[in-house]
């Protein structure tokens, strides 16, 4: 018997399909790539609950209570980093439930999609860690190559050696520890896995606050600054983020004929010749933009400083503090950014500009490890809980072996 619902549901998703891109063309932001997975999954989603009012049931409704309660946390405030573990809780529990779905229909979709899953659970489990390691060698030497030597560019070789060294130790650890020295061993892997976790959360908020669709009634955009070539020379990096401010600044100009102040934010370093913003300035100017659509914040140093002088100009510029903002910066940095414009209770979120591949791994490395900073007393508490744990069953299998 022909289904009728699944053809009509599979049509609407071609056409849906062929026509995102279409409709995308005409945006400012042009990536399409996001809504064709936000519209697979909602078709998808749809032809789910179609198979659960088939069998009369309502099991649907767990995951879909988990996505709410994610959707409702996000919408109320996106800059936090809770929102990672929500999204990963529901699709944890999704992932479940699309398991019982399939045994209890055999869908040949659902089959096929559990499959694919398996197979790449199974190479992630085989050859996972050991492909993380080669790629992070290999970005390592890139990014040597490209951006030179510092600490700061070293951070994947560093997390390489790291994990390559424990590998080693783990795999000869349980023939030459006795048994409870092998269990204090586990606080390392104990805790590695835990920030393994922690980053997982950081990166999927990440990833999801890149998809940020400003209005177009912004009165200010804040480009946040970097370092100076030279201590004179806007670098391609810091260019990328002025570049999408005028491109933001350019679409809604065109949208509404009204358009907004860029705020560039930078203070000069000690070995810069001029402030950063006023470099920034500068660039905008050579691009076309009137000076008199340019503000400049000189005093900030980092990006805490960027957000709170900058709040300061903008309340100052308005009148007030009913303004609407958004900043730009580069991809990576885009949630820190916003975590900070939250500390200073600067409503504003960002847009990221983009980074080469080879520079993300290292720079989303270094936003982590300063997000943890932020947050270091929690991560010592859980870390030393999990020491004292581990203490307390190598003093128990210490005591049962010394007895025998």
């Amino acid at each position: 018997m022909v289904n009728y619902f699944i053809i009509i549901i599979g049509i609407i998703y071609l056409i849906g399909v062929f026509t995102i891109p279409k409709w995308r063309q005409k945006k400012v932001n042009q990536d399409w790539k996001f809504y064709e997975l936000l519209w697979f999954s909602t078709c998808f989603i749809i032809y789910v609950i179609y198979l659960e009012t088939q069998l009369h049931t309502y099991y649907f409704l767990i995951p879909s209570s988990f996505l709410l309660l994610f959707l409702f946390s996000y919408f109320k405030e996106k800059r936090r980093l809770v929102n990672g573990l929500l999204f990963n809780l529901f699709l944890v529990v999704g992932m479940t439930y699309l398991g019982s779905l399939l045994v209890r229909t055999y869908n040949p979709l659902l089959i096929v999609l559990a499959g694919i899953t398996l197979i790449v659970l199974f190479l992630l489990i085989l050859i996972g860690l050991y492909a993380l390691l080669v790629f992070l060698y290999w970005n390592a030497i890139v990014v040597m190559r490209k951006e030179g030597h510092s600490l700061a560019n070293l951070l994947t070789l560093l997390l390489a050696i790291g994990l390559t060294a424990f590998l080693i130790f783990n795999h000869y650890s349980t023939r030459i520890l006795p048994e409870w020295a092998s269990l204090l061993f586990g606080i390392l892997p104990l805790s590695m896995l835990y920030f393994s976790i922690v980053f997982y959360n950081f990166l999927t908020i990440s990833v999801i606050y890149q998809f940020n669709q400003p209005k177009y009634n912004q009165d200010f955009i804040i480009v946040l600054g970097s370092g100076l070539i030279d201590g004179k020379t806007v670098p391609p990096l810091l260019g990328k983020r002025i570049e999408k401010a005028i491109q933001f600044y350019k679409a809604q100009s065109h949208a509404t004929l009204n358009p907004p102040k860029i705020l560039m934010s930078g203070g000069k370093g000690d070995d810069e010749h001029i402030a950063e913003s006023l470099a920034m300035k500068n660039y905008a100017l050579e691009k076309g933009i009137p000076e008199e659509d340019i503000l400049v914040e000189t005093n900030s140093t980092n990006t805490l400083e960027n957000m709170e002088f900058s709040k300061e100009i903008m309340e100052t510029t308005f009148g007030g503090t009913d303004f609407h903002a958004i900043f730009t910066t580069n991809n990576f940095h885009l949630f820190r950014a916003g975590l900070f414009a939250k500390t200073v209770n600067l409503k504003a979120d960002g847009i990221g500009a983009k980074t080469a591949f080879y520079f993300l791994p290292n720079a989303f490395l270094r936003e982590f490890i300063a997000i943890v900073m932020m947050h270091k007393r929690r991560h010592l508490i859980i870390c030393g809980l999990i020491a004292l744990m581990m203490i307390f069953l190598a003093l128990i299998q210490f005591f049962l072996v010394s007895r025998q």
